[in-house]
């Protein structure tokens, strides 16, 4: 705060009512105590008292989710707050719903408490803006999603695998014509997951037919839609792949419906409640996210305990679970 007070040639006071916000302070010095503050990437210490007792850390880490009530997320945030409070630690959470302002909006409040580390599912393409976080020691995981623009640890899904193995069980039971629908293209899991269908269809020297994907398909709703377009088409398909949990279920609605999931082959990537218990159970591509939580929590545990080995990147296998709903033959 000194320095700020210093380059903005103002007293500390002064530093002080702006970052509280107070009305006491004109619109003029306002603006330039904080553009004294962005230039030092200042942060105001919400736990100073902390430092007062002689110590920085503040045993909190921060999560940041793509969708709390998601299934997957749901499984992260348990397993990770699980190794944390193992640590004597607390887990400030919150999700980015797949806004990179979010993110960064997120990011800088918990570095603003001084978290000790942070573990990301990201929603932006552009991590530098972390940089300085790094630099003063806060560390970091990325889960299900890797950094970009920014050396950290990742602990990732084997998404292209997963769907490739999805691909080749519904081209084994004789489908030709198989329905996609994918989450946002702008998702790297997403690009993935479609790479595992494309290329797979192309190997067993079958063109992806672009009137059987839909991209951009964002929860139940739309993929019910979605599903209701693919199967008015002229040449339906015979099987469909939903790319994500929430749009598998939206798939099924509609076939359900439509009194075509006896007829029509489904498999998910991602499992979900329930889904072993509807008939036709559904088959799915199955994450393991307990693992993938645990994993980036120990890793970061690890990095606060001094670890300093080169970062790297963990992929977590996934399971394919033959249910039923995958191994139904067309007509």
């Amino acid at each position: 705060m000194r320095d700020v007070a210093a380059l903005a040639g103002v007293g500390v006071a002064t530093v002080s009512r702006v970052i509280r916000d107070e009305s006491t302070v004109s619109e003029a010095l306002r603006a330039k105590v904080l553009r004294a503050a962005a230039q030092l990437d200042y942060l105001p210490n919400l736990t100073a008292s902390s430092l007062r007792r002689g110590t920085r850390q503040t045993s909190t880490i921060g999560l940041l989710l793509e969708n709390v009530a998601n299934p997957f997320s749901s499984a992260l945030h348990r397993a990770i707050g699980d190794v944390a409070a193992a640590h004597g630690f607390d887990v400030f959470s919150g999700s980015v719903d797949e806004h990179a302002e979010a993110e960064h909006r997120l990011a800088a409040k918990f570095a603003a408490r001084r978290v000790d580390g942070l573990i990301l599912v990201p929603a932006s393409h552009d991590h530098s803006y972390l940089a300085t976080q790094r630099h003063v020691g806060m560390a970091m995981v990325f889960v299900d999603r890797p950094a970009e623009l920014l050396d950290a640890d990742a602990v990732l899904a084997d998404n292209w695998g997963g769907m490739a193995t999805a691909t080749r069980h519904l081209l084994s039971f004789g489908h030709r014509r198989i329905g996609y629908i994918g989450d946002l293209r702008s998702i790297w899991t997403a690009q993935q997951r479609f790479m595992g269908y494309w290329q797979t269809l192309e190997g067993a020297g079958l063109s992806c037919d672009p009137s059987l994907v839909r991209h951009d398909v964002r929860g139940v709703d739309a993929a019910e839609a979605a599903t209701v377009e693919l199967m008015a088409a002229p040449d339906p398909p015979t099987a469909i792949l939903g790319a994500q949990n929430l749009l598998t279920i939206g798939a099924i609605r509609v076939l359900r419906r439509l009194g075509l999931h006896h007829r029509i082959a489904i498999v998910g990537f991602d499992d979900f409640l329930l889904a072993d218990l509807v008939e036709p159970a559904i088959t799915v591509v199955a994450q393991d996210p307990r693992q993938m939580g645990t994993l980036a929590a120990e890793i970061l545990f690890a990095r606060l305990d001094g670890d300093a080995s080169p970062t790297s990147r963990h992929e977590v296998e996934t399971r394919f679970l033959p249910r039923g709903s995958g191994e139904i033959k067309p007509d």
